[in-house]
């Protein structure tokens, strides 16, 4: 076993999210890199091979899980939460069978991604039988107009346009609290 502190990569777009996170991980202990996009972070990882990873599912160019698979092909033993503000069951299906670690729903903080790491699968446990409870319908509603309200860049008439709702009906589904899963 080496001394050496575990090394860190994080990955996301949002320059305040990233730079938050890395100081977290360094005030824990952590070898902290981090990057703005997929590239960047394939960049790194080649000069750092870290033994952690958290990635953003949704970036500019390539997305969260596109990195997942290249990095679970570079760092094979490598731990890899997801992170995403637009959390869905398929996502995490999607990310999980891509090699992730564990999946979290922005906002997330350094002791929740480190759990996470910690909570994950492990490759020993037999996991197969237990079931996933699946998100409401009212969940998976709220879910989806708020991706679809991301990628109208927060426009609310284009949202509830690409959406097929009055415009003051998507105000109101905005307005309340997301349901529970």
């Amino acid at each position: 076993m080496t001394d050496r502190p575990l090394r860190m990569l994080v990955v996301d777009d949002d320059r305040v999210l990233r730079e938050r996170l890395a100081r977290a991980f360094r005030d824990r202990g952590f070898d902290v890199s981090s990057a703005g996009d997929a590239e960047e972070a394939l960049a790194s990882v080649a000069k750092v091979e870290p033994d952690r990873a958290v990635v953003d599912l949704r970036m500019p160019g390539r997305s969260g899980l596109e990195l997942v698979r290249d990095l679970r092909e570079s760092l094979p033993d490598a731990k890899i939460v997801v992170l995403t503000g637009y959390g869905s069951i398929a996502g995490a299906v999607e990310a999980m069978k891509l090699g992730a670690t564990n999946y979290l729903s922005k906002p997330a903080d350094a002791d929740d991604v480190l759990a996470a790491f910690e909570g994950g699968l492990d490759e020993s446990d037999d996991r197969s039988g237990e079931s996933v409870e699946a998100p409401s319908l009212a969940r998976a509603e709220w879910e989806h107009i708020n991706r679809v309200l991301a990628d109208s860049d927060g426009n609310i008439s284009e949202a509830a346009r690409r959406l097929g709702l009055h415009r003051r009906s998507l105000q109101r589904k905005l307005a309340k609290m997301p349901p529970k899963s």
